[in-house]
């Protein structure tokens, strides 16, 4: 650009390389219009009109450019056509409500080493918030953790002693991470999101995700509480006794309320009673149960029906 025109020689010289390769280059250069050859007693090279010459390359280059981002299409299409499937295997997407219950139960009965769950609320229906719902095969072992707060449910409440009932272990803490089952740690049931059930659920097959889960749920039960409910299994009181006449009406309504949450205070200001009164009245459906603590007396009382009658009735 900044002389008229220069031979061979005077452009090696100017880019301190040799004239054959100052020659090759010039030609490419003029391949693409850069540079022109003037002809005469010894040739010459000259700059090309840099709008015009530059603008033609460039056009060339989009239309290469085009070319490949087509290209890049068609192989992502193709990538995704074969990916689609392989994810598919890994992870499976339950949509519909009446999915999970069913493929849960499938799970569960396939089951054959042990079962790992997480129970949390909120839960859809007692199918899906129960593992023993079911049941499991002679000889796989269960373990459950309960999430505190939500163990005051009829649901929970009888599932866990239909659970341990069978030879499962059980467990509470607080505030669990997430609603979640394992199956031989070959898959995982879990809720797309925690806070929507009904959003749909997913089954994990990928080896390397069932084994975080396993991880995770691990974590969870060692920090967790036993519980023991062995004693409870014994069998129907016998016909007479205080368990098969049940507690009075506001027992029962006490009860019903405890089960739901409500602390001593608030049933206390529900009722219209001193907090006094309603302790009495627990401390009293304790003896009728043999329970020794609230939990155990929640428990019992959701095994005898005393749950299922409404506050007032």
């Amino acid at each position: 650009m900044a002389v008229p025109s220069a031979g061979v020689s005077e452009v090696a010289t100017a880019v301190e390389v040799s004239p054959a390769e100052a020659e090759r280059a010039l030609r490419h250069l003029a391949d693409s219009g850069l540079v022109l050859q003037i002809d005469g007693t010894a040739p010459r090279w000259a700059a090309g009109p840099p709008r015009s010459s530059l603008s033609a390359l460039l056009a060339r280059r989009r239309a290469e450019l085009a070319h490949v981002e087509g290209l890049v299409e068609r192989l992502h299409e193709m990538y995704e056509a074969v990916s689609g499937p392989r994810a598919a295997h890994l992870v499976e997407l339950l949509e519909r409500e009446d999915e999970v219950p069913a493929r849960y139960g499938q799970l569960l009965k396939g089951s054959s080493v042990e079962v790992l769950h997480l129970a949390k609320p909120p839960y859809v229906t007692a199918t899906q918030a129960s593992v023993g719902e079911s049941g499991v095969a002679p000889g796989v072992r269960m373990r459950s953790v309960y999430e505190t707060e939500g163990f005051t449910d009829a649901v929970s409440l009888k599932t866990a002693l239909r659970g341990t009932g069978q030879g499962g272990e059980l467990r509470l803490a607080s505030r669990l991470p997430v609603k979640l089952v394992v199956f031989d740690r070959a898959a995982a049931l879990l809720p797309v999101r925690g806070d929507r059930p009904t959003a749909g659920s997913m089954v994990v097959h990928s080896p390397a995700l069932v084994v975080a889960l396993v991880a995770l749920f691990e974590s969870v039960w060692e920090r967790a509480d036993p519980v023991s409910l062995t004693s409870w299994h014994d069998g129907p009181a016998p016909k007479g006794s205080l368990t098969t006449v049940g507690p009075d009406r506001r027992t029962r309504e006490i009860l019903h309320m405890m089960a739901t949450g409500m602390k001593d205070e608030a049933i206390a200001r529900v009722l219209k009673v001193s907090r006094r009164t309603v302790q009495k009245h627990v401390s009293d459906a304790g003896s009728l149960l043999g329970a020794r603590t609230r939990f155990q007396i929640a428990l019992l009382a959701a095994e005898r029906g005393w749950l299922k009658e409404s506050v007032g009735t």
